[in-house]
């Protein structure tokens, strides 16, 4: 199993998924230590010369003008944490978790935090004995970073709140004692350190912005699978139209679905019986281009963030310094989840209107609702209702978190980005938008199925294959939702993306 390394490089969004979804184990690295070490003495010399430094010396927030002694230093980080802990809602999944942890141990190991080495360890020992702590997803404003869930994070650290481990739900002291890890004693500035930062919402961003890359090529997938239902014209995929536009992603996705494509037998040419087909299927270059476009964006935006000190104070142990700044607040990826949240929305948006032409007998020759013996049988008519309700659903939930603030902390943090709250939604929205495709696929070997058998495409083909093993052709109603969880499954599957390059001849 793969082991990531902090501290010697930047986090990769590989790495990231390696230690969320395969257990990879992390390790620190001596340059690392050596940089946490540094950055601890400051803050030592800090307390023990009592300097004044915001969150070392100082107390929070509206009571930054509060000095602290020596001896309270401890007291108002333990403080810090049982407060903070106020979130809301459900839990965090797993994988979320681990993320966040070990985003954190990312942001500590730049050696700008002043925590002790024994602190990152114990949190490098929860992650690779599996103490998963509950953090509820609600109660974060973003922007004196994750305060609430990262202090929910903590608490099992200190022996209190719940955690997850070896499968069972128990508090925390009784985690970290079955898994043999050491309670720890906050110092000064630790309980800061801990919890100022944007941890939460980049480790629910990266999730999703990293499942929104592997469904591109899905959603080409599908769209292609409808160009054959229907007979689409393949002469809007003609590379020469698209480099007069000259839009990476629109480039790549026409070029992506001529791969997809090569070999069959069920497109046509402009001028073979049409003109033109509608936009959902005409502009899918256009569309499907724009989304990936914009998800690069984030990607780019979200490996950033993971690489970033978004501490406060931050300690500059070469001039003994502690500026308090703003690095803990999440606009500049709060921004980007919105985006991402659309960009995928409006992967569902045309998959639904492709859907639609499928089903409807109005928009094509195939029998109505996909279904022989119509009246009897009413095929995949409420399919498209279930799809254009995750559609509807989806456009409430675009509807931008970041254009929303409002003040806390006694109007000291008068300007939030709510950044927490729009990486939940666009994981909201990336789950809808992976039903709906699977929908469009599962109508799409149906309509192929009751069309002409004509050769389908290298990669189609591969995949009608693959989604007949999961989901037969629908000779009669039944109950289809287990076969849309199915093909949701498959999409998920890591291993249909492989095979599926292996039809288009990818290296």
């Amino acid at each position: 199993m793969k082991r990531v390394t902090i501290g010697d490089g930047k986090l990769t969004l590989e790495d990231f998924i390696a230690v969320c979804r395969k257990g990879s184990k992390v390790g620190v690295s001596d340059t690392a230590i050596k940089r946490i070490n540094e950055s601890r003495q400051a803050v030592d010399d800090f307390v023990e010369s009592g300097k004044i430094v915001y969150g070392v010396t100082t107390g929070f927030g509206r009571f930054s003008d509060v000095c602290v002694t020596k001896e309270e230093s401890r007291i108002i980080q333990r403080n810090l944490i049982v407060s903070h802990a106020v979130g809301s809602g459900d839990f965090f999944d797993t994988e979320t978790v681990r993320g966040i942890i070990l985003l954190r141990i990312n942001n500590l190991c730049m050696g700008y935090s002043g925590v002790r080495q024994s602190i990152i360890r114990t949190m490098v020992d929860m992650l690779n004995k599996g103490v998963h702590p509950l953090i509820p997803e609600k109660g974060s404003l973003g922007a004196s970073g994750d305060l609430a869930p990262l202090a929910h994070m903590v608490l099992p650290m200190l022996g209190m709140g719940k955690a997850e481990y070896g499968g069972k739900i128990m508090s925390g002291r009784e985690a970290m004692k079955e898994a043999g890890i050491e309670l720890v004693e906050l110092a000064a500035k630790e309980g800061l350190a801990l919890i100022n930062g944007t941890q939460v919402m980049t480790s629910v961003g990266a999730l999703t912005v990293y499942d929104a890359m592997k469904l591109q090529d899905v959603a080409d997938l599908s769209a292609s699978m409808t160009y054959e239902a229907l007979h689409g014209i393949i002469s809007v995929l003609d590379p020469r139209l698209h480099a007069l536009r000259p839009h990476a992603g629109q480039i790549y996705t026409a070029e992506n679905m001529l791969r997809m494509l090569r070999g069959s037998e069920c497109t046509v040419m402009q001028g073979d019986g049409r003109i033109q087909d509608a936009y959902s299927l005409r502009c899918t270059p256009q569309v499907h281009g724009a989304s990936r476009d914009a998800i690069g964006f984030v990607m780019e935006k979200v490996v950033i963030e993971m690489n970033s000190v978004t501490d406060n104070p931050i300690i500059f142990h070469d001039t003994m310094e502690g500026i308090s700044g703003g690095n803990f607040h999440g606009q500049p990826v709060a921004l980007a989840f919105d985006l991402l949240g659309i960009a995928l929305a409006e992967l569902a948006d045309i998959s639904e209107r492709r859907l639609e032409r499928m089903v409807n007998p109005a928009l094509n020759g195939l029998p109505a609702f996909l279904v022989e013996n119509g009246g009897l049988n009413s095929g995949f008519m409420i399919v498209q209702y279930s799809a254009a309700a995750l559609v509807s659903e989806n456009k409430v939930l675009s509807h931008p978190a970041s254009v929303d603030s409002i003040p806390s902390s006694g109007n000291q943090e008068d300007h939030v980005s709510m950044g927490t709250i729009g990486a939940r939604k666009a994981r909201e929205i990336y789950r809808n938008v992976r039903r709906v495709i699977a929908m469009e696929m599962m109508c799409a070997c149906q309509a192929i199925d009751l069309g002409s058998k004509r050769k389908l495409g290298t990669a189609t083909q591969k995949a009608y294959n693959l989604i007949r093993e999961k989901v037969d052709m629908l000779l009669c109603d039944r109950e289809m939702y287990e076969d849309i969880n199915n093909l949701e499954k498959l999409i998920m599957d890591e291993k249909f993306n492989t095979m599926i390059d292996k039809g288009m001849g990818a290296q």
